[in-house]
């Protein structure tokens, strides 16, 4: 008898972003305790969701892995070869809406150093334009910022965080303020970051969303109360709990 033919293995994705490990971080805000002994370690290459109450810290973790807070402990990112790019996109963006700016304006300012009344040079419009077409928003380049809807302006800044390509991405509840539509884009977006080997660090308050697209999830509060893949953390019991937990800090 023959043996039976196997199908050939799937190789898995070569991460090309970072591992991050936070070791005993720890921030204060005068005399108020914002993070407390944090150990967390995200995997390289893996979306990995950071849940938890307003007020627990989530945004301020994000802070010291960009270097943004002063903070006890390390935060570490481990690079799997030369250090690679790093894109953020911040929970709200706050600007003057009377501003005569377009969308292509304001990501050219963004991106490079001429100035926003100057027109983009072509290799930096074509990035824009296409950064601009993966979140569904090619159409409105010329469009005024002022003029747009606040799902349409995250997408705007979905779009920012994608040029040049991360390889370490940091999204802070960045599906706050979508549609369905810009929702369906989203997840679609995350799942063509995995499919690239990005590490993506993401807060977000959308457990459906966490269960659907994460590979890991931590639920924090002032501490880590529990870690793990989304389908054994995020039941009724843990969730209850963690938003029930008194973060005693600022988000």
């Amino acid at each position: 008898m023959n043996a039976p033919v196997l199908p050939p293995a799937v190789s898995p994705v070569a991460a090309r972003g970072p591992a991050v490990a936070f070791e005993r971080v720890s921030l204060l805000l005068g005399r108020t305790q914002i993070l407390a002994g944090i150990d967390l370690s995200i995997e390289a290459g893996t979306v990995h969701a950071i849940v938890g109450p307003n007020g627990g810290g989530k945004s301020s973790l994000v802070r010291c892995l960009l270097g943004q807070a002063p903070h006890g402990g390390t935060v570490r990112i481990d690079w799997p070869g030369a250090p690679g790019r790093i894109g953020y996109v911040p929970q709200a963006l706050e600007f003057d809406r009377g501003l005569p700016m377009t969308v292509m304006d304001f990501l050219s300012a963004l991106v490079t150093q001429r100035p926003a009344f100057l027109p983009p040079k072509a290799p930096v419009r074509a990035a824009i334009l296409a950064a601009l077409a993966e979140v569904g928003m090619e159409g409105k380049a010329g469009r005024r910022m002022g003029a747009l809807s606040g799902g349409e302006r995250q997408r705007v800044m979905l779009a920012q965080g994608l040029m040049p390509a991360p390889d370490l991405l940091v999204l802070d509840e960045p599906m706050a303020a979508l549609d369905e539509a810009g929702a369906l884009i989203f997840e679609t977006l995350v799942g063509a970051l995995a499919a690239r080997g990005t590490t993506v660090v993401w807060i977000e308050h959308d457990l459906a969303a966490v269960r659907r697209l994460a590979d890991r999830v931590t639920g924090l509060s002032r501490g880590v109360l529990f870690d793990g893949v989304p389908e054994a953390e995020l039941t009724p019991e843990r969730v209850l709990a963690l938003f029930s937990h008194r973060a005693g800090g600022a988000a």
